[in-house]
């Protein structure tokens, strides 16, 4: 059966890619439906999307001719999934708070179809508190949100808030019409099945991989971490539903489908990309962040000078991305820090546990191969006791860790 998704496009200078996107979705097989507000309509035009579509586009909720033939409830609820893209501060505000006045606002108010929104807008609207808010009311009301990506944009400033690429957006349509769907409420029906999708609505921020501490331009501080399980976990995170972020140090690895990442390089980069992404309803810290920094990283290569005495190199201690977490202000609710040890295993993540006002320390003894490998075992530590796992591959570990999250998360009053 052909799936079928309603796209709403809202007006912001971002709505030119909405064509694009409507290609990369009828190239997987969706069938799209558009809706234009009267502001998008300054940007795209209904004979293009039209054309694109092979469908007719909406774009007045007092069209006689389209209220006779199909009706705006019936637009809203023949879809399996809404997609608002752009999704403009405005149109945001309007859907956090119920707000119903033109053909697209009353869609999303009359929909109980499943609902992404992707915001796109410049950085300081992004970062706004009012923008920030609604976001999360959305987020507890179940809309399903894409983060923006960072970079240049059109007003000349730099910064988050561009709208992801059509190819990122149509992979995350994909990932969101694969889930069980939600039945009518209305009647009597249950709606998303909590044991299949347990973290629905969720945010989940993991970090993974290493960081890499420039001597100078062409050396670094680094260690073997290599990504697979932090990434494992954001790939078992977004199976149970979750909306996922991925802070990702200096590795080679496919991101996950349906997850948004975030690469950077160094500690204070991983610490910055992690308050950024915050609020989050569970951190999960599975980066091998490097400890020490080269207090001053020199401007060029460093040489030999001959004495056979090694280059002077000052250290300084990094961030500590997980400790700072654990004072925050926008505390996750649930954190839970990995533990790299080769010897006193529990003891060390006992005390780690203590220190740096985690829920949780996940430790795993890394003496062997398990850096790069495929497999680990991992004992979690809490201040209830140890809960020793066996060797598993690290695809398993992350299925059983997502599962004791939602549990914990679940468990827990909002």
């Amino acid at each position: 059966m052909t799936q079928r998704v309603l796209l709403i496009i809202s007006g912001g200078i971002a709505a030119y890619k909405s064509l694009e996107l409507v290609r990369q979705l009828r190239k997987r097989g969706i069938a799209v439906r558009a809706v234009l507000t009267q502001s998008a309509k300054q940007f795209v035009t209904p004979l293009s999307l039209g054309v694109l579509t092979e469908d007719h586009v909406y774009d007045d909720l007092f069209d006689l001719k389209a209220e006779r033939e199909i009706g705006h409830i019936q637009l809203s609820r023949q879809a399996d999934l809404v997609v608002v893209a752009p999704a403009t501060a405005n149109i945001l505000a309007k859907m956090a708070n119920g707000i119903a006045d033109d053909l697209a606002t009353t869609l999303l108010l009359a929909t109980d179809t499943p609902v992404l929104a992707v915001p796109a807008m410049n950085v300081r609207m992004w970062h706004h508190k009012a923008t920030q808010r609604n976001l999360e009311r959305l987020h507890a009301d179940g809309v399903h949100i894409m983060e923006p990506d960072s970079g240049a944009m059109a007003c000349g400033e730099f910064g988050r808030g561009r709208l992801p690429e059509p190819e990122a957006i149509a992979a995350e349509v994909q990932r969101l019409l694969a889930l069980p769907q939600r039945a009518d409420p209305l009647a009597g029906q249950p709606d998303f099945a909590r044991d299949d999708l347990p973290l629905t609505g969720r945010h989940i921020l993991i970090t993974a991989g290493p960081t890499h501490e420039p001597i100078d331009p062409v050396r670094y501080i680094a260690n073997r971490s290599s990504g697979k399980q932090g990434f494992a976990i954001a790939a078992a995170a977004v199976r149970a539903g979750a909306r996922v972020t991925l802070v990702a140090g200096p590795v080679h690895l496919p991101t996950p489908p349906g997850v948004d990442r975030v690469d950077v390089e160094t500690a204070r980069e991983m610490l910055a990309a992690v308050a950024e992404a915050l609020p989050a309803d569970a951190a999960i810290m599975v980066a091998a962040v490097a400890d020490w920094r080269a207090a001053d990283a020199a401007e060029q290569k460093l040489k030999k000078d001959g004495s056979g005495q090694p280059a002077p190199l000052a250290l300084i201690e990094n961030p500590d991305i997980l400790a700072t977490l654990g004072r925050h202000p926008q505390r996750p609710t649930l954190l839970v820090g990995f533990a790299a040890e080769t010897q006193n295993i529990a003891e060390h993540a006992r005390a780690k546990l203590a220190k740096k006002g985690a829920d949780w320390i996940v430790a795993n003894d890394v003496s062997g191969d398990v850096m790069g490998g495929d497999a680990n075992a991992v004992q979690i530590v809490t201040a209830a006791g140890i809960d020793s796992w066996p060797v598993m591959p690290k695809a398993q570990v992350a299925d059983k860790l997502i599962e004791k999250v939602a549990h914990a998360l679940t468990s827990r009053p909002d």
